[in-house]
């Protein structure tokens, strides 16, 4: 029987291009002529994705029409699968995730999913998103599931599985990079390389590495230090690999503003980072990549459609996960992935009501999470330091306590290193009154902020764009 796959946030025309291909590229899905529906805020955009890939539709000759509609509830009626892949307050919200903590020598790559502009995004997005699950629950098949590609892609799957009502399942292409990594430094093929990757979203340990049986995670360090590339762009992950005896899943500007010790010292952080690519460490990094590219959708939209229309072919199929699930709980087909969930007990060394990124199986039968038992104790504390900071900011923006979140802010392993309390609390001020328009949650909070800046009585803040800035 045909279903039903809603896109929230379907202007993300590079994530809904290329799942709806790989949808599409399932040949039972084409036979039966699945349900699609995007829906965003973004007449504009909204109006090109689906131009663009009803013209892929069309060209490969499949009998199936893209519902199109400003009305998220109208989308997700009947839905029963749901990929939510929004970016709540856009770019202009993201710049003040990354300017504010600047002026207080807070130094982020990304921002996104911990530290001071982590936390913020979570703030906005997660209100956001349990008016989604609402919708869903009223509107949706009784059992539809969520899908969550948004960051911070933790902090919103722990809120949709404990608020939000709707069964949520967070997703993310880090584990997939890393094996690919880990592949390359050992002189070998992804497909000969068997892993088990466990921890919490970015930041997940490859606790086994495997080729042909053979255990060659004590391998790792040699190959990673002795890579023409890695070893110069990769500096932190290969830090954290010496130090706690396995390989981390996200990218080295990543991984440096979840952890102390990398980017508390102006002076020292270039040490640490590389700018041939954003992604290795650069300073507001992806903040200048997305702004840079703010109109690439209209200037490069002609062209697009100018090109030949993609082929739903399974040999172009991308690694993204979500796909894979949908296509193994409908046609039985095994699924072998790694799936943010609740952990309830999966990785016993960490906190049962926490999010962990863990292996999973997916077939007719539903999504089967292994046990995977205890982290390396080094990687679970690492890990702990994170999932205090995730639970605290969860539960701020849900109830919209600002104290929460200063000791989110508190707590968070980067924040902390470089700022004392004050200093915290002050920046805080200035983050809550700075993104009002996006934290209904908070207006009586924001209105005490208001007059504690305005009081003259301040902690001088500096002008400062960052130890490895990039214009």
């Amino acid at each position: 029987m045909s279903f039903k796959v809603a896109f929230i946030g379907a202007g993300s025309i590079g994530f809904t291009r290329r799942f709806l291909s790989d949808l599409l590229s399932v040949p039972e899905f084409r036979e039966m002529g699945i349900e699609i529906a995007f829906t965003d805020i973004s007449e504009k955009n909204l109006e090109m994705v689906t131009q663009i890939c009803q013209r892929d539709i069309d060209e490969n000759k499949l009998n199936i029409r893209i519902q199109s509609t400003t009305d998220r509830r109208r989308a997700l009626e009947n839905a029963k699968y749901v990929f939510n892949v929004v970016r709540v307050g856009g770019l202009d919200a993201f710049k003040l995730d990354i300017e504010i903590p600047l002026k207080y020598g807070v130094d982020q790559c990304v921002g996104d999913t911990l530290c001071a502009g982590g936390i913020m995004y979570g703030q906005r997005g997660i209100p956001v998103v349990l008016d989604f699950c609402r919708d869903i629950r009223e509107v949706a098949r009784e059992d539809c599931i969520l899908l969550n590609y948004a960051n911070p892609n933790a902090m919103i799957t722990w809120a949709c599985n404990k608020y939000g009502g709707v069964r949520t399942i967070g997703l993310c292409h880090g584990v997939q990079h890393g094996h690919q990594q880990i592949a390359e430094v050992l002189g070998l093929k992804r497909e000969e390389v068997d892993i088990i990757c466990a921890g919490i979203n970015h930041q997940t340990w490859y606790i086994q590495v495997k080729h042909k049986g053979r255990d060659m995670t004590g391998e790792l360090l040699e190959a990673f230090e002795r890579h023409p590339v890695y070893s110069k762009t990769e500096k932190v992950r290969i830090d954290m690999l010496r130090r706690f005896g396995y390989y981390s899943t996200e990218s080295n500007g990543h991984l440096s503003e979840y952890v102390p010790w990398y980017r508390k010292r102006p002076e020292e952080i270039m040490d640490w980072v590389d700018l041939s690519i954003w992604i290795n460490g650069e300073t507001g990094g992806y903040l200048r990549e997305c702004t840079e590219q703010r109109n690439w959708f209209e200037s490069n939209f002609p062209k697009w459609m100018e090109e030949p229309a993609r082929k739903f072919d399974p040999a172009e199929r991308s690694s993204e996960h979500g796909t894979y699930i949908i296509e193994s709980l409908e046609t039985g087909r095994t699924y072998r992935g790694h799936f943010n969930v609740v952990n309830n007990g999966v990785i016993t060394n960490l906190p049962a009501d926490a999010v962990v990124e863990v292996p999973g199986y997916v077939d007719a039968n539903g999504i089967s999470i292994p046990v995977v038992g205890d982290l390396p104790l080094g990687c679970a504390a690492v890990c702990n330091a994170s999932i205090s900071v995730q639970r605290l900011a969860v539960e701020a923006a849900v109830h919209g306590d600002d104290i929460l979140l200063r000791q989110a802010m508190m707590m968070d392993p980067l924040t902390g290193a470089v700022l004392n309390p004050p200093e915290i609390w002050q920046m805080t001020d200035e983050l809550l009154v700075a993104q009002e328009r996006w934290l209904p949650q908070y207006t009586e909070a924001i209105a005490k902020a208001k007059e504690r800046l305005a009081s003259g009585k301040l902690i001088p803040t500096k002008d400062y764009k960052g130890a490895a800035r990039r214009e």
